[in-house]
């Protein structure tokens, strides 16, 4: 039993424990981008909020249901492909699972739902929206933006509103894509490890 202030072996600064200290690269890089890939989903999660407030009033309207407060916020009708993306985040438990367990079939298989359910739809809003949001950014100062064709809800251009929900979603995406290959590399190279011992 070591003890504080008392004598040490003669030779040794006492540092000499440090080596079983360390933790392998492959768990430390696993451990770091598995915290990361938990942060990535959790905005994902956010988003995903955003997106069912902005589909509620079409979800009402399916169930017969009538909320006067939400009628009067005009919300535009939605596209498939939101819903689609909204489906996205159930994919969230197929890579937290393959998390848990270090599992690089499930996280292969995450990272291909993110891309079919997620990547693919933002593509889909930004090509659908392109020309409005084109037609805004060329628009003259004097023109005024009620006389254009421009698609507007609460006096914003709609197209503009997706650009920018396309923008965060593409960048948590990307980010959380990133980190699960970036486990998927450390599992491999840490069960290679294993192989060769």
């Amino acid at each position: 039993m070591a003890s504080r202030g008392g004598p040490m072996v003669a030779g040794s600064d006492g540092a000499d424990y440090e080596y079983r200290q360390r933790v392998a690269a492959p768990h430390h890089i696993s451990l770091l981008n598995k915290s990361r890939l938990r942060c990535c989903i959790f905005f994902h999660a956010l988003l995903s909020f955003v997106m069912m407030a902005k589909l509620t009033s079409d979800i009402l309207d399916r169930l017969d249901i009538f909320v006067l407060e939400i009628e009067e916020l005009e919300v535009p009708t939605p596209l498939w492909w939101e819903y689609i993306w909204l489906s996205s985040l159930l994919t969230s438990f197929i890579g937290l699972t393959a998390a848990r367990g270090n599992k690089v079939r499930e996280m292969q298989k995450y990272m291909i739902a993110i891309v079919v359910f997620g990547v693919l739809p933002l593509i889909y809003c930004m090509a659908y929206y392109f020309s409005d949001v084109l037609d805004y950014i060329r628009l003259d100062e004097k023109t005024d933006i009620d006389e254009t064709d421009i698609f507007l809800w609460r006096g914003l251009p709609y197209g503009l509103l997706w650009y920018a929900f396309c923008l965060v979603a593409s960048q948590v995406h990307g980010f959380t894509l990133f980190f699960a290959y970036n486990c998927i590399q450390a599992w491999r190279a840490r069960s290679a490890a294993r192989k060769y011992q």
